[in-house]
């Protein structure tokens, strides 16, 4: 079973920093797309970024030139370092992986991020 864990959450003033961490276990991770989503109250789960197995990147226009996601092949870690937040950056962060082989989607649980002024 493909497990995805997340860490790295909190509570941070705006303007601040949070870098959040994706630990993938069970799935070939050097090639696997993985992605960050979150999901404020109220509102739908949306695609934040995400990173190909070449460490091609893409990111949503609301976070782009704030946010950054990497990789750690040899630690199957992927990470969201998150500056200037915001306060409509607070949300509920998931980690999602695309099955190389499949092409299914596992999920993480996720982890909570709080903007406060």
């Amino acid at each position: 079973q493909v497990q995805l864990v997340e860490s790295g959450g909190g509570l941070v003033q705006t303007g601040g920093s949070l870098r959040l961490s994706c630990a993938a276990s069970r799935i070939a991770f050097n090639l696997t797309t993985m992605a960050w989503y979150r999901q404020a109250p109220g509102k739908e789960r949306e695609w934040v970024a995400d990173i190909k197995p070449d460490g091609t990147t893409k990111y949503a226009d609301s976070v782009s030139g704030r946010f950054t996601m990497s990789r750690d092949n040899a630690k199957n870690t992927v990470y969201l370092q998150m500056n200037s937040l915001k306060f409509e950056d607070a949300a509920v962060y998931y980690c999602k992986a695309r099955g190389p082989f499949t092409g299914r989607d596992y999920w993480g649980k996720g982890t909570v991020v709080t903007v406060s002024s």
